[in-house]
C-alpha cells in the first residue's frame, strides 16, 4: 500500500473555514501539506487554522472571498509569501441561491456563478501560472456535485456552475499536462449545512450528531456519508501515487468511491442526404431516441418502514 506523503508541499484551500472544506484542509495538513484556509469570515478561518494546528498541521488563513483576480492572486501570493511555493489548489468554494427558473433574479443567477464558477477559473489560472513558473507539475482538485453531473430542481446556478465546472476539468487536464499538473474534478456527497435541509437525509444526520453512525443503506447504498468521509479523495489526487490521473470526475462518500462517466453520444442513426423534420419524426422514437437519458438527481432509496 503506498503511503501518502505531502509533505513540503503547500495547497490553497477556497471556502476551507467549515464543512468539506475544512475536511479537505484538514486532510492535507494531515499528509504533510502546508494550508492556506480561506473563508469570508475572519473569525472562522482563523477557528480553522486553530485546528489544523492544534493537530500538528501548518496553516495560515486568508479572508477573501473568491471570483475576481485579485482575490485570486491574493491566495496563490499568499501560500508563496508563506511557504515558499504553491502544488495543490483545491477551489471548494460556494453558495447557494436556489430558485425555480421563472423566479431566480439575474443576482441570483450571478452570485453562484461568480463564486462557484468564475472563482474556480480565476483561482485556477492564477495557480496554473505559478506551477508552470515552478516547473515541478501540481495538482487542482476541483469541486463539482451531482447536480452538476445530472440536473437538479431549483439549482439553475448551482447546476450550470457545477457542470461548467467539470468541462473545464476536461479542458485543463489537456492543457496542463504538458506541464505535469493534473485536473480532476471531485463529486463529493456528505452530511453538510447544504444536504442536512432534505427531508430524506435530515432524521440521519441529526442522529449522527448524536453519535449514531450512519446506516448502510446511506453510507453504502447512497455513498453519504461525512465531510471526513469525502476528504481522503484530495490529499490522494494531490499525491504522487495519482500522477497518472487527470481530467476525471469522481464522486466519494460514505463508504463509496465511483467514477462518473464523461458526455459521449450512445446512438446514432443516418439519412442519406441528411434529416427532415419529418424524417426526424418518423425515425427518431424507433432509433436514437428508443431510450431517453433521464434527468436529476435520484431521490435516496430509504428503507421500507
Amino acid at each position: 500500500m503506498p503511503s501518502i506523503d505531502l509533505t513540503g508541499k503547500a495547497a490553497v484551500v477556497t471556502g476551507s473555514g467549515r464543512g468539506l472544506g475544512l475536511a479537505y484542509a484538514h486532510a492535507l495538513a494531515a499528509h504533510g501539506a502546508s494550508v492556506v484556509v480561506n473563508d469570508i469570515d475572519e473569525t472562522v478561518a482563523e477557528q480553522a487554522v486553530k485546528s489544523i494546528t492544534e493537530a500538528g498541521g501548518t496553516a495560515v488563513a486568508e479572508v477573501v472571498p473568491v471570483g475576481t483576480t485579485e482575490a485570486a492572486e491574493r491566495l496563490v501570493n499568499r501560500a508563496v509569501e508563506e511557504f515558499g511555493r504553491l502544488d495543490i489548489l483545491v477551489t471548494n468554494a460556494g453558495i447557494l441561491r436556489d430558485k425555480v427558473l421563472w423566479k431566480m433574479t439575474d443576482d441570483d443567477f450571478d452570485t453562484v456563478i461568480t463564486t462557484h464558477l468564475k472563482g474556480t477559473f480565476t483561482c485556477a489560472r492564477a495557480a496554473a501560472v505559478r506551477m508552470r513558473e515552478q516547473g515541478e507539475g501540481g495538482s487542482l482538485i476541483l469541486v463539482g456535485s451531482p447536480a452538476g453531473q445530472r440536473g437538479n430542481f431549483g439549482q439553475t446556478n448551482y447546476s450550470a456552475a457545477k457542470a461548467g465546472i467539470a468541462a473545464m476539468a476536461r479542458t485543463w487536464s489537456m492543457e496542463l499536462g504538458r506541464a505535469n499538473i493534473t485536473v480532476n474534478a471531485i463529486v463529493p456527497v456528505a452530511a453538510t449545512a447544504m444536504t442536512e435541509t432534505i427531508p430524506a437525509f435530515a432524521p440521519y444526520i441529526e442522529a449522527m450528531k448524536n453519535g449514531e453512525p450512519l446506516p448502510d443503506f446511506l453510507r453504502k447504498g447512497e455513498g453519504f456519508g461525512t465531510p471526513e468521509d469525502c476528504a481522503s479523495l484530495v490529499p490522494f489526487l494531490a499525491s504522487e501515487a495519482a500522477r497518472g490521473i487527470t481530467g476525471q470526475a469522481i464522486g466519494i462518500g460514505g463508504d463509496k468511491v465511483a467514477l462518473w462517466s464523461h458526455p459521449q453520444e450512445i446512438s446514432a442513426a443516418y439519412a442519406d442526404g441528411g434529416w427532415t423534420p419529418e424524417t426526424l419524426a418518423d425515425a427518431f422514437p424507433t432509433s436514437v431516441g428508443a431510450e431517453l437519458q433521464s434527468v436529476g438527481v435520484p431521490a435516496p432509496k430509504l428503507p421500507e418502514a
